[in-house]
């Protein structure tokens, strides 16, 4: 539906995300109320920050936007469930950067640079089965394989595994989307990360891989947590479960839906892929507009800690103070032309990661380098790309995600 005026928006009803964002909503909203209380039907409500400017003023004061004081999600939970499921991310400093520090070093620039050859050729080979194909079904074939085949690696989860892994994200993350999950089954496991009973299965399986490494100790991040120690004592079993689960979701869900709507983008903008394959030194420059134009983690939450005004609104103790990437990603003060998909955007300084603080993204480096490289391989190898039905996208208000992308490539 057009929005508007104000009284048309609802950012709490997934149901208005599932054709397409609502860019108009959001550009509505920044010219008129960046900074909105938006009620819940199941919640307290919140306030919606939608500016570039006001996001990042959030982001950098972690003691008056707190992630830990209510956790990241919309959900409001109770003190016992939001202990029993917070992780890394839904920590505040001193907490936060000592759990940051036990992994700090696998995403580090030289541990990243150390992958690029074997990411390399795992891309040519995923390419040069996906392009033989021609029709195929994108995400599973192609943008799905990457990033968790990457992080299986990275992890010490066997290969043969990484599908498994991809299904119980989709199930973890997709809470809003009754393809994926029993809204019944989410009132039963409030105390489960986004409620989901597929958390209770990513556990299980990171304890089982958590004692193979206890007794064969490998060069990965798992066997990091279990001989890491937190203030002089051994992660507790809570904190390695959400660690696990934070890592094996969050390593593959963004990157393989930034590198669908990257593939989208340069269907729909044709032009864009022929200056691509044209000067393809400018992939690196297209990687940042990728990021900006899919935006694959559309909000994240903060709790106020005091009262505090902010783009001419009070917000109280205790308020949900909910950031809006996708918004200020698209925020006309910052991007010029930002509804254009320029490949060759300078200087594009987007939110995807955020806005810079202790909660920036810890593997921004490393998804930069897959997309990179993804589109490097690809790009030349495209003669065209045809839709073959309509792109499926996840019912969601918090992931900006899609669930199947029917195309044909041809080969260049």
């Amino acid at each position: 539906m057009a929005i508007a005026e104000l009284s048309d928006v609802d950012l709490a009803d997934p149901d208005r995300f599932v054709e397409a964002v609502p860019y108009d909503m959001l550009a509505l909203l920044r010219r008129e109320d960046p900074v909105h209380w938006q009620e819940e039907p199941d919640g307290s409500g919140f306030w919606a920050v939608m500016k570039y400017a006001d996001i990042k003023a959030v982001h950098m004061d972690w003691e008056t936007y707190s992630s830990e004081r209510g956790g990241t999600s919309l959900q409001e939970l109770t003190g016992e469930q939001l202990e029993q499921r917070k992780s890394m991310i839904d920590t505040d400093p001193p907490r936060h950067k000592k759990l940051r520090s036990l992994i700090n070093t696998n995403f580090n620039p030289n541990a990243v640079k150390g992958h690029e050859q074997a990411v390399r050729a795992l891309i040519s080979e995923i390419t040069d089965r996906a392009l033989e194909l021609q029709e195929m079904e994108f995400v599973s074939e192609v943008s799905a394989e990457l990033p968790m085949a990457v992080f299986a690696e990275m992890l010490g989860a066997p290969q043969e595994d990484r599908r498994y892994l991809v299904d119980l994200g989709d199930r973890i993350l997709g809470t809003d989307d009754p393809e994926l999950v029993d809204p019944e089954e989410l009132r039963k496991n409030r105390h489960l990360p986004f409620s989901s009973p597929a958390a209770g299965e990513m556990f299980e399986y990171g304890r089982a891989l958590a004692e193979q490494r206890r007794r064969e100790p490998r060069d990965d991040i798992v066997t990091s947590l279990v001989q890491a120690e937190l203030d002089g004592q051994p992660l507790t079993q809570r904190e390695f479960d959400t660690f696990f689960l934070l890592l094996a979701t969050a390593g593959n869900e963004t990157t393989r839906h930034t590198i669908s709507h990257g593939l989208l983008a340069l269907h729909d903008h044709p032009e864009q892929l022929a200056r691509l394959k044209e000067e393809p030194e400018l992939i690196p420059r297209a990687t940042e507009e990728i990021l900006r134009w899919a935006t694959p983690v559309m909000h994240f939450r903060r709790t106020a800690t005091r009262d505090v005004e902010l783009g001419g609104k009070q917000i109280r103790e205790g308020d949900k103070v909910v950031t809006w990437l996708i918004s200020g990603n698209r925020d006309e003060d910052v991007f010029e032309n930002p509804d254009t998909f320029d490949v060759g955007r300078r200087p594009n300084r987007h939110q995807t990661f955020g806005p810079g603080g202790v909660h920036f993204c810890i593997g921004a480096g490393l998804a930069r380098m897959e997309i990179r490289l993804m589109f490097e391989e690809l790009v030349p190898r495209i003669g065209s790309i045809e839709l073959t039905g309509k792109p499926e996208r996840l019912r969601s208000n918090f992931f900006n995600a899609i669930k199947r992308l029917p195309v044909r490539i041809t080969p260049a």
